[in-house]
């Protein structure tokens, strides 16, 4: 589907028509120039090539500095593909928080928080083991029994241990545009989105 690259910039509350605060997500979206316009001719789809945010030339390879003049603009930090848009761009052509309108439902993905390593009641909402009675002192956040003894002599993949937590890709789906301030490129969502502050983040309706 159509959509922008963004970067999260916060949360807020603003209150709606009925007295009611709701919580939200300000977007810093677009303006996204067209880096590169995919054909069914030559590529074998339709797609439009996005690029947001500047980089600075000096951490830019040459393939980057070429695909950029091709295109008019500048290096971009993030570059991501979209399909579906219904008008017609060219290379260079900028697109803006315009493309969205208030009251539409969108789709936001975006790297989650690195969380580091994790024990099985954060990283899974195990409840815990037994009560801290009975002189049981050190077992209360233990993940249990992962597998029998003698058969299957082993523990089985994909069991729910401690590990390293977020830095995963995530989606958040059906979110509500509250409210487009266009001077500004914002767009400000209904909810929360994945990723800290300054996080890149897809936009799709």
């Amino acid at each position: 589907m159509s959509g922008l690259i963004g970067k999260k910039i916060g949360m807020t509350s603003i209150f709606d028509e009925n007295g009611k605060n709701i919580p939200c997500t300000v977007i810093e979206a677009g303006p996204c120039i067209v880096t590169q316009v995919r054909t069914e001719e030559v590529d074998g789809y339709e797609a439009i090539q996005l690029g947001f945010d500047d980089a600075t030339e000096k951490s830019a390879t040459k393939a980057d500095l070429g695909h950029a003049k091709k295109a008019g603009t500048s290096v971009k930090r993030k570059i991501v593909e979209f399909q579906g848009f219904d008008a017609e761009y060219k290379l260079g052509d900028a697109i803006t928080v315009d493309h969205f309108t208030e009251g539409e439902f969108v789709d936001i993905a975006g790297t989650s928080k690195g969380k580091g390593f994790q024990g099985v009641v954060k990283r899974h909402g195990f409840g815990g083991v037994g009560q801290a009675t009975h002189g049981q002192h050190n077992r209360l956040r233990a993940p249990g029994s992962i597998g029998a003894a003698s058969y299957p002599a082993r523990v089985f993949k994909g069991m729910k241990m401690a590990g390293r937590m977020g830095g995963d890709t995530v989606k958040v789906q059906n979110l509500r545009v509250l409210k487009v301030v266009t001077d500004k490129n914002l767009l400000v969502v209904k909810g929360c989105v994945p990723g800290h502050k300054n996080a890149y983040v897809i936009i799709r309706k």
